[in-house]
């Protein structure tokens, strides 16, 4: 069983994700951002409408693309030897050190502490219309799944298939996927906490929610 205390420990001991900003396609790269300990933002708006603090400008064939920073942070490394020259698509040319969110630590833990049940194939998802009525009335936690039970329609090509569930019996803590959206193959569907480890994961949730700090 994991130990989700000294998991959350670890977090707190190195609480920081490293972002590499690389150029997604060849071009002239000038840099908006030049020195390390520059802090930036991540998109705002309601719906992430407004881009994040500019880093750099990509120039080909006259047309500028500029790239934002994706998260809030503070500028680790700036490549600026490579300013005015062309860059193939790839190339590291920034790092960000983002102080993790109460929520990323929260998800962090959660896909570490529950089972996760990975999608077999791209495909769209829905929970059965069984499963479906239940969370609708009660929420997700409500539904408790054990080894072999019909729970997702895969839907892929116009052609629909029933997809049973396999893994320890418990109840849906968290759900992944997002009705109409594609999922790939591998990627987590719902999450999936087993009874004795339940009381541990709440506690340690709680704990976060209420203890960690603001980004730095």
């Amino acid at each position: 069983m994991l130990n989700v205390r000294e998991l959350l420990q670890s977090i707190k001991d190195s609480p920081y994700e490293l972002i590499e900003i690389s150029a997604p396609h060849t071009g002239v790269v000038t840099f908006a951002v030049t020195e390390p300990g520059a802090r930036v933002s991540g998109p705002s708006g309601s719906l992430l409408e407004k881009p994040g603090t500019q880093l750099a400008i990509l120039e080909r064939e006259r047309n500028k693309k500029p790239l934002s920073a994706p998260q809030k942070g503070v500028i680790e490394a700036v490549r600026t030897e490579l300013s005015g020259t062309f860059v193939e698509a790839g190339t590291p040319l920034l790092t960000i050190r983002h102080y993790l969110t109460a929520d990323e630590v929260v998800d962090r833990i959660l896909k570490k502490a529950l089972y996760l049940f990975l999608a077999p194939e791209r495909a769209k998802y829905y929970f059965v219309p069984e499963v479906d009525k239940k969370i609708k009335a009660g929420g997700s936690r409500s539904v408790r799944l054990t080894d072999g039970q019909e729970l997702f329609i895969m839907s892929r090509m116009k052609r629909e298939a029933t997809l049973a569930y396999s893994g320890p019996e418990g109840q849906i803590y968290s759900v992944y996927f997002r009705v109409n959206e594609n999922v790939d193959t591998g990627q987590p569907l719902i999450g999936v906490c087993p009874g004795e480890q339940l009381p541990l994961v709440q506690e340690v949730v709680a704990k976060v929610r209420s203890e960690w700090g603001e980004a730095r």
